[in-house]
């Protein structure tokens, strides 16, 4: 191909790429960070094409120089990316929840709530659980957690590969729930409460039942410390549905398409929040709860340490921001 008819067919491109490139050098438009990566990968093959067939120095020289301020600004923006998700794990996260207080307050009344309400429940009248769960659950439940049977925990044995496996389903079946809970909310925010009361009720039973029954170390040494990141993420799941079905209910001065839509960007960045600690949950639940070479014990003191962790991160992570120098 002849350099002109080269030049023709890819220069709306190159002046394309060269105003996205100003712009990004400015710090004036950062939409264009998207769509820069592939531009540049275009870029870099037309300048090896330009080499290859031997095309005037002032052609590739000029697209070098392109592919070389393009390699600054992709760079520049991906360091600037990997500083904005620690940012938001290490601040703007927990400001968010700190925002929307009124919205894990009633979430976390429904969830640990029916939790602890049913479990007491279910601990003093033992025939309640009975009502609350079908049979076959309760007796799975108690073959599960029996310390006779010795069903729960990871053999010494057991291949790492098993652990990789057993984290994966424990993700997605966190997620699943997390996720019925938060999108449910759309449904005039009826959804995400029924959800987190009926998942607090089946806890709650499970773990009544158990205690009352004589299985409460099994049970707590294996639950409290993954319990802390899992059963917080749930109850954030469900702020975020409950926020999503008051911006229907109540939508202000604005239209309920403007009131979801602005509700809908806080939820999903707390939603984004809420699988970051499903995944922490799921690594230590497969890693670490599962553990039979480890006491009772020191499942507890290390399940204490964790819920206080999320306690004080939730509530004084990111209070302090410094003042740009």
């Amino acid at each position: 191909m002849k350099q002109s008819l080269f030049e023709t067919r890819h220069k709306a491109e190159w002046e394309r790429f060269a105003l996205a490139l100003e712009r990004l050098e400015r710090g004036k438009e950062t939409s264009q960070v998207a769509g820069f990566p592939k531009a540049y990968r275009r870029l870099c093959q037309h300048l090896a094409l330009a080499q290859d067939r031997g095309y005037s120095s002032f052609l590739i020289d000029s697209l070098q120089q392109q592919v070389l301020r393009g390699h600054q600004q992709l760079y520049r923006h991906r360091s600037r990316l990997g500083a904005n998700l620690l940012s938001f794990i290490l601040a703007d996260f927990p400001r968010l929840v700190r925002a929307e207080w009124p919205f894990v307050l009633v979430s976390s009344l429904l969830f640990f709530g029916s939790l602890m309400g049913v479990g007491v429940l279910v601990y003093f009248f033992p025939e309640l659980v009975y009502n609350l769960l079908p049979a076959d659950q309760v007796r799975e439940m108690q073959g599960m957690y029996d310390p006779v049977a010795g069903h729960l925990g990871r053999p010494a044995e057991r291949a790492a590969s098993e652990d990789w496996v057993m984290f994966g389903y424990y993700v997605m079946h966190n997620i699943g729930i997390a996720f019925q809970t938060f999108a449910s909310g759309l449904l005039l925010g009826v959804g995400s409460a029924f959800f987190l009361f009926y998942n607090g009720m089946v806890i709650g039973a499970v773990a009544g039942h158990l205690s009352e029954i004589g299985f409460g170390q099994t049970f707590w040494s294996f639950v409290i410390a993954h319990g802390a990141f899992e059963l917080s993420a749930i109850a954030l799941a469900g702020a975020a549905g409950l926020e999503l079905g008051w911006a229907m209910i109540a939508p202000e001065r604005l239209t309920r398409s403007e009131a979801l839509k602005r509700a809908a960007r806080k939820s999903v960045l707390l939603v984004c929040g809420v699988m970051l600690f499903l995944l922490i949950a799921a690594f230590i639940e497969a890693y670490w709860s599962s553990k039979t070479s480890v006491t009772p014990l020191t499942k507890y003191l290390v399940g204490a340490a964790l819920w206080a962790l999320v306690a004080v991160y939730l509530l004084f992570a990111g209070r302090t921001r410094h003042a740009p120098e």
